[in-house]
């Protein structure tokens, strides 16, 4: 496999012949498209089924050695025409632990500090073209993944849609989010976020060079799912990305708090340790070859946070409590999944008897006997015939995406701009149906992928029909901050009376409250312990 950075002296017809079967070609003989001028310089992607595909641009520059930890730079220039052709390097990471319907997608791209790279997909690179611009966040947790998965390409949505669909990489885990901030002063105060700076760098390539692509860099939509969600909720609380982007959506995400500056620095001193390493040789840290940061990393296991740090500067409080202030104006489109903890693997997927339901939620909501019980009650009486094993998923999915309720509700108490909310409830035939509506199942049906994915949706005749809808809700969303259009029933603002929520399954409809008494119970278990 030929190197992104060598495709600039490759013959461009002799590359374009070895990419013609990836999978964002499927539509047609692909071609090379026209040159397009960014501010770093010329770029041409591939041209197939009237959709331009861009792979791979560099948005910063590479942050391996002496920019280790710090905020990233611009790319610097190139004099040749860059042959955006192949994705580029994702960032380092530990191995992956998704399900194998999942892993599926991954299209396991080499990874490298020189990861700070962008993909586009567009139907016109018209400069005078006002498409929306949706610029995706993937998800793994801050730590895992790439915006390069198979159920990211944006295909579909440019040329149904057209709208300019953008993703990325940045940098993750010890790379991305250890802050070092308490331990080696002013050289150091932005490294616990300079994953998080690395996309707002990103936003800012957005801003200066999306119209080239037929963009509009004045409605730009950021959109992610699970670490995605968060880092949609943590930019809608940064400075730095005020202004950058117009509208979001975060889908079983979300950022209710960051890490604290105590907490983060005590994560630092445990992954110094884990190097033999002292706060005096931070610098050392810049020398060390990234599979040993990764080595300790690993060593470390769960006592590092790795998330984005509330240091004070980049991410100056809680987004909870910040982006009231900083975002007020941008509208929300939020929601989860109904099964969500199918998704984690050596999940409980199959029957259990009561001891052993009664068991698992105890050790979910950590309340006494009697109340386990009343909660299972309320969760009977919500879901008539429900399984045992059913409703423990529920239940701990119900948990799960609790940050997501908040957020909803406390961004329509603040009454200055709309959310919608949505729960998508559509059951994947895959592995016998055993997964129920697991954690990322929407994805496809965002990216109106499903013929791409069947790992993950099955091939049966409904998909199609629903991605339909769910993309459009998500385009129109981007195009003017409501999701609503023909072919879905209205759809209200959610308000913390009414909670009018969107039920995305084969037949959408809005309910007010969905299962509203479990929630609630549920919240008072919270309460009391």
């Amino acid at each position: 496999m030929i190197h992104r950075r060598t495709f600039l002296g490759c013959g461009t017809l002799a590359v374009a012949g070895l990419l013609l079967d990836d999978s964002s070609l499927y539509s047609g003989r692909g071609a090379v498209s026209p040159t397009v001028v960014t501010t770093a310089g010329k770029v041409r992607g591939i041209t197939a089924g009237k959709v331009h595909a861009f792979k791979g641009i560099p948005y910063g520059a590479s942050t391996e050695g002496s920019r280790r930890f710090l905020p990233a730079l611009p790319p610097q220039r190139w004099t040749s025409v860059f042959e955006a052709f192949e994705y580029g390097h994702r960032s380092p990471q530990g191995p992956s632990t998704l399900i194998p319907e999942v892993a599926a997608m991954d299209r396991h791209e080499p990874a490298g500090e020189d990861c700070l790279v962008l993909n586009v997909w567009t139907n016109s690179l018209e400069s005078s073209g006002k498409r929306p611009v949706m610029v995706w966040l993937h998800g793994g947790g801050y730590s895992g993944a790439s915006g390069s998965f198979i159920m990211y390409d944006g295909t579909n949505l440019a040329r149904k849609h057209d709208v300019v669909i953008v993703t990325l990489n940045h940098r993750l885990n010890v790379f991305g989010f250890t802050y070092l901030g308490a331990l080696g002063g002013e050289k150091y105060a932005d490294s616990g976020n300079v994953g998080m700076r690395d996309i707002v760098l990103a936003l800012e390539w957005v801003r200066d060079n999306i119209s080239s692509f037929g963009g509009d860099p004045g409605n730009v939509t950021i959109f992610g799912q699970s670490g995605g969600g968060g880092k949609v909720g943590t930019l809608l609380a940064m400075p730095a990305a005020k202004g950058l982007f117009h509208r979001a959506i975060a889908e079983s995400g979300a950022a209710v708090t960051g890490v604290p500056r105590e907490a983060a620095t005590q994560s630092a001193e445990v992954f110094l340790s884990k190097l033999g390493l002292k706060p005096a040789d931070l610098d050392q840290l810049q020398k060390l070859p990234a599979d040993q940061l990764l080595g300790a990393m690993r060593a470390a296991g769960n006592s590092l946070r790795l998330a984005p740090v509330v240091d004070g500067a980049s991410l100056p409080a809680n987004p909870y409590s910040s982006a009231p202030q900083l975002s007020a104006k941008v509208p929300l489109l939020t929601g989860s999944v109904e099964t969500e903890v199918t998704f984690f693997p050596n999940q409980q997927l199959d029957p259990i008897d009561n001891a052993d339901l009664h068991a698992r939620v105890k050790q979910i909501v950590g309340a006494s006997d009697a109340d386990v019980d009343s909660l299972i009650d309320v969760y009977r009486k919500g879901r008539p015939g429900i399984s045992d094993v059913d409703l423990f998923l529920t239940v701990a999915s119900d948990n799960f995406r609790g940050d997501t309720v908040a957020q909803a509700e406390f961004k329509a108490d603040a009454h200055a701009a709309p959310v919608y909310t949505y729960y998508f409830t559509w059951r994947s035939p895959v592995r016998d149906g055993k997964l129920r509506t697991f954690h990322t199942l929407e994805i496809p049906f965002v990216f109106d992928n499903v013929a791409l994915d069947e790992a993950m949706t099955g091939t049966g005749k409904d998909r199609q029909a629903l991605a339909d809808k769910i993309s459009a809700a998500w385009v129109a969303f981007a195009r003017t901050g409501n999701p609503n259009h023909k072919q879905l029933a209205n759809w209200p603002a959610f308000n913390t009376s009414e909670r009018a929520t969107m039920i995305l399954n084969d037949d959408c409809k809005v309910a007010n409250d969905p299962h509203g008494e479990e929630r609630r119970a549920l919240a008072a278990l919270r309460t009391r312990t």
